[in-house]
């Protein structure tokens, strides 16, 4: 908590510390997203299926080799009545010479990641937009969205206040460029 005992507390440090005390149930993730606390089911297989493709052809290929985590909780910048973010993305990229994992607490900032990965489930929207401006905030260089419903990758890159700059988007079966420090074309037609 911020606020000094004889100071009532605000609704987003309200809001934060009920997060914070949440007990999930098992396989579930608890996520504090734009003000709003989001708790996730287990994700089914095909969901699965796409980050493995992609971390998978990461490791192969990149020309940095990068350390992977999933579901690595990070704490980022949210807006400005909102308590910080607390996003989980599937799947989070950094140089494995970083070593930015070990010993990183429950919740991190992302400084230092070079990629978050989404792949859609139950509410795409939240993927779209209101992560997307999590991870621009954050100024997490490169955001990767798999969209199942629209059956594409879109690469965000150049982060800006609340939003990315630049994007990419390929339909499943395109290869997608990913910039340094990956510095490789992700083939996607395993994704159809």
């Amino acid at each position: 908590m911020t606020a000094m005992p004889h100071e009532p507390l605000t609704e987003a440090e309200v809001l934060l510390d009920g997060f914070l005390a949440l007990d999930t149930p098992e396989g579930f993730r608890a996520e504090l997203i734009e003000g709003d606390i989001v708790v996730t089911p287990p994700p089914d297989g095909d969901h699965e299926d796409y980050i493995g493709l992609i971390a998978d052809e990461v490791s192969r290929r990149s020309r940095t080799r990068m350390q992977f985590a999933g579901n690595k909780g990070l704490k980022l910048p949210s807006g400005t009545a909102k308590p910080i973010a607390h996003v989980i993305p599937d799947a989070t990229f950094a140089p494995r010479d970083m070593r930015l994992f070990r010993g990183a607490e429950a919740w991190m900032p992302p400084n230092g990641v070079a990629l978050v990965l989404e792949v859609t489930s139950a509410k795409p929207q939240r993927d779209r937009e209101d992560k997307r401006r999590c991870y621009a905030r954050g100024e997490i260089p490169l955001y990767l969205l798999v969209d199942r419903e629209a059956a594409s990758l879109t690469l965000f890159s150049e982060p800006e206040g609340d939003d990315y700059r630049q994007l990419c988007t390929v339909p499943f079966g395109k290869a997608l460029p990913l910039p340094e420090p990956f510095g490789f074309e992700l083939e996607t037609t395993d994704f159809l």
